[in-house]
């Protein structure tokens, strides 16, 4: 039996709630309808945890990331009993359940700010960051918004602007105040005390800003775009706005809470960091987050030099004792089958599940569904609607179950679904590749059995190999895992036997890797 814990042998599976499975007809997924697919994710698939995004109550101008009550369940998704039935049913199956948690801001319909706003000296006014306009009336300093525009919104009732980092439906919490500490630190034990195995902390390195509030400086020479396009967002250095030390302590705390809990409860932080230093700082001496995500890969070019050099990178930064996470897909980027093209998801496979390290899979990548175009005139996502280009419905299309109407995502009688279904929905559904042996869907599934069966891929040592030009190889323990990026045949130095190919087929060989061909070699 493993001594690690359960977290760092599990695979991850990302739900957008909106988008898993709706039971009402109303076009939109639910809580109720994750419940009725646990037992795809448990047996057909095999993941060891999932993720759910809010589903908190919320006026929706974020979908759900603007939380308008931290211990609720919006009446969109259901009722705190369909909650209940969910951890229930995802513990009787003997899988985890991780919950997102949103510390950096709050709805401006929450309670809170809804006192804090009524008048500037409400006991809450101090709950979030306000302050006077400058005797131009302009904002108080030039931080501007991660979705376009200024950082701060102007009240009228009270004469001051409120810090707004992402919309302003979203207002941003004062960590500094002892109270606001108290309160979401006492909400986040309300889920704990209910059973979830975990959280995922949006926008982790966002919380703690500058006490000073100084102004960024402009970024010198020719902004670099790491992500999707920010507008003015990347003319600056975010020195002030975010990744503040003070970061540091508060996740101290909130390890330490999840650590009065047993069996133990996990973490895992949302931090865009490029320096790999600083991002490695979020494991603290192994007692802040557990996992900072690693998002490398979903910018790295995806070739063999490209995708390895990541990887040796983050293996350097993490802290002795530290574990690695990777992640090819999420709601904020766009689909993977459309970024590395149909013939290289199944080497993403297996790159995925078999690298030293905790996967994150996100929904509907296993069918390898591909980025929906939506027009920006019929875009839903605030950052869309804010900035024509950067939306991300996209990839946040319903999952597609079978070739019945709505993909069996919504029942029969709904008259549409919240976001189109991607094109190809009726040929690439769930039904459709379980019927089929040679699917990507299959290929997903034999990984994952292969990778619950082996502890070498769930806990030994990476260590690269030396490999032809296109191949990235590595070892995990007694195992070697080799991945073709490109079209053509590449011989290989290595002998032993293929336990597992990315082809459907008995003839991979050791020796050679066929075009877009990954494999798993027992040496």
């Amino acid at each position: 039996m493993s001594t690690h814990p359960w977290w760092q042998t599990t695979v991850i599976y990302q739900i957008y709630p909106r988008s898993f499975q709706d039971t009402t007809g109303n076009g939109v997924g639910d809580l109720p309808g994750i419940t009725s697919r646990l037992d795809y994710l448990a047996d057909t698939l095999g993941v060891g945890a999932i993720w759910i995004s809010p589903f908190y109550k919320s006026p929706m101008a974020d979908f759900g990331y603007d939380v308008a009550d931290y211990t609720s369940v919006d009446p969109l998704f259901g009722t705190m009993n369909d909650f209940d039935e969910l951890l229930d049913e995802v513990h009787a199956r003997g899988m985890k359940l991780i919950i997102d948690w949103v510390p950096n801001h709050s709805s401006d319909e929450h309670p809170w700010f809804l006192e804090s706003r009524s008048s500037r000296d409400n006991p809450k006014r101090d709950w979030y960051t306000w302050r006077d306009p400058k005797p131009d009336g302009s904002p108080p300093n030039n931080w501007v918004s991660a979705f376009t525009g200024p950082a701060w919104n102007f009240d009228e009732t009270t004469g001051q602007y409120y810090l707004c980092t992402f919309t302003t439906k979203q207002a941003d919490l004062n960590w500094r105040n002892p109270e606001v500490q108290e309160a979401m630190l006492a909400d986040l034990a309300f889920w704990l005390d209910r059973g979830v195995d975990g959280i995922r902390v949006d926008v982790a390195h966002f919380v703690m800003k500058d006490p000073e509030l100084r102004d960024n400086p402009l970024v010198e020479g020719e902004p670099v775009l790491n992500t999707k396009d920010h507008g003015e967002y990347d003319l600056y250095q975010h020195l002030h706005d975010k990744g503040h030390p003070h970061n540091h302590g508060l996740y101290r705390d909130v390890r330490a809470l999840l650590d009065s809990y047993q069996p133990e409860r996990f973490s895992v932080g949302e931090i865009y960091i490029a320096d790999w230093n600083e991002w490695a700082s979020y494991y603290g001496d192994l007692d802040e987050l557990h996992l900072p995500f690693n998002f490398s890969l979903l910018w790295a070019p995806w070739t063999a030099q490209g995708i390895s050099e990541e990887v040796n990178t983050a293996e350097a930064a993490i802290p002795p004792g530290g574990w690695p996470s990777y992640v090819l897909g999420n709601h904020d980027n766009n689909r993977i089958a459309t970024r590395f093209g149909e013939e290289q998801m199944p080497i993403a496979a297996m790159l995925l599940l078999t690298l030293r390290g905790v996967p994150t899979l996100y929904y509907g990548d296993e069918l390898g569904i591909p980025e929906r175009f939506i027009p920006p005139e019929q875009q839903l996502d605030p950052h869309g609607r804010l900035l024509p280009g950067a939306g991300r419905d996209g990839c946040r299309t319903p999952m597609q179950w079978d070739s019945s109407a709505h993909a069996g995502f919504s029942p029969d009688t709904a008259e549409t679904t919240w976001l189109p279904l991607a094109d190809d929905w009726a040929e690439r559904n769930v039904a459709q590749h379980l019927d089929d042996p040679h699917s990507l869907l299959n290929l997903y599934r034999r990984l994952l059995a292969y990778r619950r069966s082996s502890a070498d891929l769930q806990t030994a040592d990476y260590e690269q190999l030396a490999a032809p030009d296109g191949c990235f190889a590595y070892r995990r323990g007694k195992l070697i895992v080799a991945l073709n990026f490109t079209d053509e045949v590449i011989e290989l130095p290595f002998t032993g036997e293929v336990e597992l190919s990315t082809y459907p087929d008995a003839e991979a060989h050791a020796g050679r890797l066929r075009a877009h061909e990954g494999i798993i070699v027992a040496g």
